[in-house]
């Protein structure tokens, strides 16, 4: 199941890297945000996730049951605009394509490292928890995706 996990990141990854070319649209409508600084946050928490579970102690991980994960998590859902990201993932006022693709390249070799760890490797969430490394996997995807329809949606209002 992770393998799927992992080459859904992958293609995702792969459509924020087909997005940088866009990264100065913008569409206040849709947020407030342009699309560099959609991708540079995404980037930026799929790293430190991905950071975190690298260097958790699998020991360390319990089980324990999460209402809003097990609502959100089967839904591939994050309600927009309810969330304020963390500073430590907030992208700088300035947002480079070179620093998009260092933190683009940094996610993929992270997928590959991730791929080996123990399945109780874990990234613990402010919401949902501790998350497994298959639930860390699924946030990120998650994640990911949720910028990636914001990304979509600015680019579908820019061009009409």
């Amino acid at each position: 199941m992770s393998k799927n996990r992992i080459e859904i990141l992958k293609q995702l990854l792969f459509q924020i890297e087909k997005n940088i070319p866009n990264r100065a649209l913008k569409n206040e409508i849709i947020s407030k945000s342009d699309i560099g600084w959609q991708l540079d946050h995404t980037l930026k928490v799929f790293n430190a996730v991905s950071d975190w579970t690298i260097n958790s102690n699998p020991k360390e991980y319990e089980r324990k049951f999460n209402m809003l994960r097990a609502l959100l998590f089967p839904l591939c859902y994050i309600p927009r605009g309810k969330a304020k990201a963390p500073k430590q993932v907030l992208p700088p006022k300035t947002i480079l394509e070179d620093d998009i693709l260092k933190a683009l390249k940094q996610a993929y070799k992270y997928l590959d490292t991730i791929k080996t760890l123990p399945k109780t490797s874990y990234f613990e969430h402010h919401v949902f928890g501790k998350l497994n490394k298959q639930q860390t996997l699924r946030f990120l995807e998650i994640h990911t995706y949720h910028h990636l329809k914001i990304i979509n949606d600015i680019l579908k209002r820019t061009s009409s």
